[in-house]
């Protein structure tokens, strides 16, 4: 008795830590995907390469394109400014598709870019060799703010900065600020505002209702059900053997009501006598 409850207790552990790590994982996993447009989706020099020839420009590259009044700056490894001035280029190929998902209807919808819409930065100078950083920040066409940085090492020749140069110090325009400071939309998107380029993309996921069950629901419901179902049968098996007692033959026929138990030890005695003869 005691072993067979040792093995279910060992049963209900081991499915409870199964039933834990499902749980963590689904904590883990987001509850929908993300509505992020007008993203980055390459950069030339890359993020984390070593470029080792002086560039004029730097290219990032959007799913849409930047807004005008866009702020883009690039910072050598002193902290100083040695950007000067923008423009937005010809948009190129991606290498690789994009997809972004817009909220139509109740649902998101996932759509592939195929081109990348370019903010042409152009490089001052290159005053000394490390880490130079690219910082970004537009707005994409549904309101919401796109912001980042590109980091790259620099390892090519130091150039001279132009003659009258001044590192500048201007930041993003007030209106830029508070359309990105702004509370982003999430109403749906018309067609008719979606760049031509995008495509729907093949399999869209299904998105949660509004107001629906947070992922970890279902995954600590299966765990008490599952726990509550082992603890259960364990506890019944034990009572059921003890009170069900030994359990007759089958094809044996009833014992009669009245009848006399044969005494335990398998000898029959007979009664003694009274008197004598």
């Amino acid at each position: 008795m005691r072993s067979r409850l040792v093995t279910v207790c060992h049963v209900v552990c081991r499915t409870v830590a199964v039933l834990a790590a499902l749980l963590v994982v689904s904590l883990a996993l987001p509850a929908a995907p993300a509505s992020a447009h007008g993203q980055l989706a390459t950069s030339t020099p890359l993020t984390g390469t070593v470029v080792r020839k002086p560039l004029t420009q730097i290219g990032l590259y959007f799913t849409e394109k930047p807004a005008a009044n866009a702020h883009f700056t690039l910072t050598g490894p002193n902290g100083s400014r040695v950007d000067s001035g923008w423009s937005h280029g010809e948009p190129k190929r991606l290498d690789k598709p994009v997809q972004e998902y817009f909220m139509v209807n109740g649902v998101f919808e996932p759509r592939l870019y195929h081109t990348g819409f370019p903010a042409m930065v152009t490089v001052a100078h290159w005053p000394a060799k490390g880490r130079y950083t690219a910082s970004y920040l537009t707005v994409a066409s549904d309101g919401e703010a796109v912001r980042g940085t590109v980091t790259f090492d620099y390892q090519g020749p130091s150039t001279p900065a132009p003659a009258g140069w001044t590192a500048p110090t201007n930041g993003p325009e007030p209106a830029l600020l508070a359309q990105a400071e702004g509370t982003p939309s999430a109403s749906a998107v018309p067609a008719a505002t979606l760049p031509a380029d995008a495509t729907p993309a093949a399999a869209p996921p299904a998105s949660p209702p509004a107001g629906g069950l947070p992922p970890w629901v279902v995954p600590a419901a299966v765990v008490v059900v599952v726990g509550t179902i082992i603890v259960v049968a364990a506890r019944r098996r034990p009572a059921q053997r003890a009170s069900g007692g030994t359990a007759r033959p089958r094809g044996a026929a009833p014992r009669p009501r009245g009848a006399a138990s044969r005494p335990r030890g398998g000898t029959d005695r007979r009664p003694a006598r009274r008197g004598r003869r």
